[in-house]
């Protein structure tokens, strides 16, 4: 059963910790293939966040802008989305068109995202869905339009979140990280994968 908050459907404890653990190595073994970066944005100053991707496209900024590209900034491709990623799409969607990019980003204790849209995508009918592995995050989500209150929540390690329908071009993004709040990355921080379906 998800909890909904404007429009976005939360899938608590989606994942078990088996499940986790799983998922874990299998980002890894992507991070081992497109190695994470820091890109900057289009205002020349450096994400918080490090990132790497999976499947046809990756997401990049820099200062011709933010949009997807088809090759990690070393110019290998990105390594395939793992089946088990795609089979959490399946799961939360039920949808038969499966995305063609996995954002994976890690926060660092210090790192954020500030309020934003995904809309850089070809068509906004299809839904972002996110997943959460690692220290608790605090989830804010705003408005269609920039301004106006806003609500929290915190997500914490499985928990799988649905951004589509109405919500889908809702402003988002991550105030902070609260540390050592899970146990499932050694050296502690959060990744969150967000699986996006591109053209």
């Amino acid at each position: 059963m998800a909890l909904t908050l404007r429009g976005f459907d939360i899938y608590k404890e989606f994942l078990d910790r088996t499940a986790q653990e799983k998922l874990a190595d299998t980002v890894r073994d992507v991070v081992r293939k497109a190695p994470l970066f820091r890109p900057d944005t289009p205002y020349g100053k450096p994400m918080s966040v490090r990132m790497t991707a999976a499947g046809i496209y990756g997401w990049y900024a820099d200062k011709k802008g933010y949009r997807y590209v088809k090759a990690h900034p070393n110019g290998r491709p990105w390594p395939a989305i793992p089946e088990e990623v795609l089979e959490i799409w399946d799961r939360a969607t039920g949808l038969a068109r499966k995305p063609e990019c996995c954002l994976v980003n890690y926060y660092a204790p210090d790192a954020r995202m500030g309020l934003h849209q995904d809309r850089d995508e070809a068509d906004f009918n299809w839904p972002v869905v996110s997943v959460s592995l690692g220290d608790d995050a605090l989830f804010r989500i705003g408005n269609i339009t920039r301004g106006g209150k806003t609500e929290s929540i915190w997500l914490q390690s499985g928990d799988v979140v649905v951004m589509g329908g109405a919500a889908r071009l809702t402003y988002h993004g991550v105030d902070r990280i609260k540390p050592d709040t899970s146990t499932l990355l050694p050296k502690g921080g959060r990744i969150n994968l967000t699986l996006r379906v591109v053209k």
